[in-house]
């Protein structure tokens, strides 16, 4: 019997391990799910606000994304807290995900891969996850995956519209999942299964954590994709500060010492971000001209 002296976190640490893992999670991350939906990005895309740029390029971070995951989940398989929620038949989305990158930009679609780095940090997570602790592995899988068979219906058909998609399906192969019949009964599976993994108080503690961690890097993604696409957000980086990271190389399925290199913004951009280098360059372009006996439009 607990005396009233008991530290209270303790005490909420022992309720909360009387709890259903997935009911942990769900209070957990309320705020940062929460968040994530409010970013501009996935804002606009529910109001159906999505223009075919920013439909590529979340594409090719989400792919970034999923690369990683399915490569530690398969990794991990065997795992006990891996194995009751490895469900790469009717989950996977990497094929998806190719399928539509390859729709959209041809056969040479890795060449076109652009990863921002919060997307490479969210990959780089998942890699460390898989590698030292692949019972966390557990919430990165439950926040994706549950959340795309959520709402991966209704985006699916905004985007379909948004973007004059045609009734086939090409270009939306990620929200589809032709594995699963009834996406209520398999998510209720997925979370018995999870509520029945044997995990300490103190591992059901660092998963919920870390599926909060999931969706803060869901929202840095985001952000940083509205932000190269012209619109920042709110306390994000500015474009000037995201020019100028470092491109972040990312190994593609099938061969993983290949690379892809986040493609440099187009050199309109670094004119439009630096007034002063406009006029310099103008005035030389000017000289230049006069000089060879040409007239400036």
């Amino acid at each position: 019997m607990q005396t009233h002296n008991t530290d209270s976190r303790s005490a909420e640490t022992t309720d909360s391990s009387q709890c259903d893992l997935s009911e942990l999670i769900k209070a957990a991350t309320r705020v940062s799910h929460e968040m994530a939906e409010r970013t501009t990005l996935m804002a606009n895309f529910q109001r159906g606000k999505v223009t075919l740029p920013e439909y590529k390029l979340l594409l090719s971070s989400l792919y970034a994304v999923y690369l990683a995951l399915e490569e530690e989940l398969d990794r991990n398989a065997s795992h006990p807290c891996v194995a009751p929620i490895h469900f790469p038949t009717e989950l996977s989305r990497v094929a998806a995900l190719e399928a539509d990158l390859r729709y959209f930009h041809g056969q040479n679609w890795r060449d076109q891969l652009t990863t921002p780095p919060a997307t490479q940090s969210y990959a780089e997570r998942l890699h460390e996850v898989g590698q030292h602790h692949p019972e966390l592995l557990v919430a990165h899988a439950y926040t994706r995956y549950l959340g795309d068979l959520s709402g991966g219906q209704v985006l699916g058909r905004i985007a379909q519209k948004a973007l004059g998609l045609g009734p086939g399906g090409e270009g939306l192969a990620f929200f589809a999942f032709p594995g699963v019949t009834n996406a209520t009964k398999f998510k209720q599976l997925y979370r018995a299964r999870m509520n029945s993994l044997e995990l300490s108080p103190g591992d059901k503690s660092r998963v919920t954590e870390e599926a909060d961690r999931a969706f803060n890097l869901n929202i840095q993604v985001f952000q940083e994709l509205q932000v190269l696409l012209g619109e920042p957000e709110t306390g994000s980086e500015t474009p000037r500060d995201l020019r100028h990271r470092a491109a972040r190389p990312i190994a593609t399925q099938g061969d993983q010492s290949e690379t892809k290199k986040l493609h440099a913004p187009p050199f309109k951009d670094y004119l439009s971000s630096f007034p002063l280098l406009r006029l310099v360059l103008g005035i030389c372009f000017a000289m230049t001209t006069v000089a060879i006996g040409m007239y400036a439009l």
